[in-house]
């Protein structure tokens, strides 16, 4: 029991690593695919959580409760709809993992919802933001590219574009249960040892990616406008024009405004407040937690350079069970 202690502390202090997105696990995989990496690594360890413990449900929502703490602290840049995926993912992964088998199924189950959650997500966002208007610009550039083919379908371009972006998700997140599946077989195949590391002074790293992040906002947004308005102005004929242009650029404008200055600051200062109240009770936890992010960033380097001798799929499989493998019995000299 108390080796199922310090191997659950530990994974909830990858969890919350991942999430804050300090740790190797986003510096190994610097790719456009980091929705689908960090899902996926959220559900891979809400998986082996379950997977030690006794009381699923009290463990896998300690551990979000954790999570969500070092989360808020460590990148306080976080939007609301950050904190929402990873408490879907948590609950649903605790549903799941407290009444069904662990089987195969059961892990592609939980993939496949937690990446289409988080593929609609995006949708809502886009349409509260944009409105109509952004899916009638999709299907004014779509009917237009099939004009020039000399191409015509009966479906619209906005309704093929969402099908596909979500068929691209609940794809990715039933290979996400194979893969985690995978995993798990191998780290529970792994006979019991102690991993050592001596760790390296390295210069802690400051967040800088507030600014970063609200400068990406911005440019997102006027991208976004921007390929909107083109659509009516230039290729939207005489049913738009720059009336309607106007009208995007204020309306999304003000929605933006009033999330990102009240709406969002609202809602995050209510989860503040639960969060805060609750730190005490975890302290000592969230100290461990944070205390051993040192340790696993240079485990998570080393396992990645001792696997250069595989490519490919194999690579990411060794060093993604290697390194929680490694994490997970690592001992400090404390313990």
């Amino acid at each position: 029991m108390k080796n199922n202690k310090s191997i659950l502390d530990k994974l909830t202090a990858l969890w919350a690593l991942n999430e804050s997105g300090l740790g190797g696990f986003l510096h190994v995989f610097n790719s456009p695919f980091t929705g689908f990496i960090v899902g996926g690594i959220s559900i891979l360890l809400i998986s082996l959580i379950a997977y030690y413990a006794e009381n699923k449900w009290q463990a896998i929502l300690k551990a979000l409760v954790i999570v969500l703490i070092i989360k808020m602290a460590v990148s306080p840049y976080s939007p609301f709809a950050a904190y929402i995926a990873v408490s879907f993912q948590a609950f649903f992964g605790a549903f799941l993992l407290s009444n069904f088998s662990w089987k195969g199924a059961t892990l592609m189950v939980l993939g496949f919802v937690t990446f289409l959650e988080s593929a609609f997500q995006k949708l809502i966002v886009l349409t509260i933001v944009y409105g109509e208007n952004l899916w009638e610009a999709i299907d004014i550039y779509g009917y237009w590219v099939q004009d020039k083919m000399n191409f015509i379908s009966q479906t619209s371009p906005t309704n093929l574009l969402v099908g596909i972006y979500l068929v691209v998700y609940g794809i990715g997140g039933i290979l996400a249960g194979f893969f985690i599946r995978n995993i798990l077989r191998i780290i529970s195949e792994e006979k019991e040892h102690t991993f050592h590391l001596e760790l390296e002074t390295e210069s802690t790293q400051i967040n800088k990616k507030r600014k970063s992040f609200k400068s990406k906002i911005i440019w997102v947004w006027l991208i976004t406008v921007a390929i909107i308005v083109l659509a009516f102005t230039v290729f939207g004929g005489p049913l738009f024009g720059w009336g309607k242009a106007i009208y995007i650029v204020l309306r999304s404008f003000l929605i933006l405004m009033l999330w990102y200055l009240v709406i969002g600051p609202l809602l995050l200062k209510l989860i503040r407040n639960y969060l805060n109240r609750k730190e005490s009770e975890y302290r000592s936890d969230i100290t461990n937690a944070m205390d051993l992010f040192p340790y696993f960033r240079q485990i998570i380097a080393y396992t990645w350079k001792v696997s250069k001798h595989l490519k490919g799929y194999k690579r990411f499989e060794f060093f993604m069970a290697k390194s929680i493998s490694n994490c997970i019995h690592f001992e400090t000299n404390t313990e």
